[in-house]
């Protein structure tokens, strides 16, 4: 007798156009009977333009006539919201209390090694007015998605993205916004993007303390934070200020990364710490929070930033970041 895991499974084959994710990735469905040879199917059509809708009904019924004992098929739609679909495991956010620390880049290196160990995973570009993610991936394309909902680009390894500078005519378009319309579009991407399943949602917050990562901590059921900083002495009172906003905001500060922490000349086979002596053991002990990593200034990585070719990055750190957080997560959940 045909049972509903495999009903699930051969459903796991349809895939979303727009998104390149199936639709039980993206949690689009939501019930399934089987009776007397007969399966039907209920799918949200929350994202769903009525011509993807129509071939993700005939896909759907295709792969579920090939299990055995199945002699009829009826598939249906209802009405979701994207929130109510999200099922999100972590939802990590970073932060950094000033701008040029490279938190954007710290957030695609984690959204990165995660991807690797085999999470599905997706990164929020929730810095309205510098947003930078989809510039280092290489994604120009529109979302797509119906008024229930947006589905998130794809990136080439599979991690989603959604940022404003997706949805704006051209990337080179300035947001010129006060402060309420920027949170009510943060608020927006956590209400009405489709993220689907997802073992990690990366939110890369714009700098400083004040209203867009204010709200993102009231928005979003944040598991916790990881600070960004870079090894100057001002940056110990900067640092300080994000954990104590954290603190005051009632979550945890998963780790601190200390980015630009030296430079690696492979000629000579020494470390120079351009931006002075390292300060990622005193700023963990100040936010009380592991070290989780140490990002080194690596022209090659740049590179690939500005080609838009990220995910290309091979070095070790990217791998031991990810096992970091991954630890860090987990412990902070026993």
């Amino acid at each position: 007798m045909t049972t509903e895991e495999q009903v699930i499974k051969s459903l796991e084959t349809v895939p979303v156009p727009a998104a390149k994710r199936s639709i039980v990735g993206l949690n689009l469905v939501r019930e399934v009977t089987i009776s007397d040879g007969k399966v039907n199917i209920t799918l949200a059509s929350t994202g769903l333009i009525p011509g993807a809708q129509d071939w993700i009904k005939a896909k759907a019924r295709e792969a579920i006539k090939k299990l055995p004992e199945v002699k009829e098929v009826a598939v249906e739609y209802s009405d979701a919201k994207a929130k109510d679909l999200n099922k999100i495991d972590h939802i990590i956010a970073v932060m950094s209390g000033k701008g040029g620390v490279g938190k954007s880049l710290v957030s695609s290196l984690f959204a990165i090694a995660l991807k690797r160990k085999g999470y599905e995973v997706g990164i929020l570009d929730a810095d309205i007015t510098g947003p930078s993610i989809p510039k280092m991936f290489g994604i120009n394309v529109r979302p797509g998605g119906n008024e229930s909902g947006i589905l998130p680009v794809l990136t080439k390894s599979g991690i989603e993205i959604m940022s404003i500078n997706l949805l704006l005519p051209s990337e080179d378009d300035a947001v010129i916004w006060r402060g309420p319309l920027i949170g009510k579009t943060i608020t927006q991407f956590g209400e009405e993007v489709l993220w689907g399943k997802l073992d990690y949602l990366i939110i890369d917050l714009p700098p400083g303390t004040a209203d867009a990562p204010l709200t993102v901590m009231q928005s979003f059921p944040i598991s916790g934070v990881i600070v960004v900083f870079t090894p100057q002495v001002l940056v110990e009172m900067i640092v300080r200020k994000a954990v104590n906003m954290v603190r005051k905001m009632e979550k945890r500060v998963l780790g601190v990364v200390e980015n630009m922490s030296y430079l690696y000349v492979p000629e000579i086979d020494k470390r120079i710490e351009i931006f002075g002596q390292s300060r990622g053991e005193e700023m963990a002990r100040a936010a009380n929070a592991p070290l989780l990593g140490q990002l080194p200034i690596d022209p090659e990585l740049a590179k690939l930033c500005d080609e838009g070719n990220i995910e290309r990055y091979d070095g070790e750190i990217v791998t031991r970041l990810g096992e970091s957080l991954i630890e860090t997560v987990s412990s902070s959940v026993k």
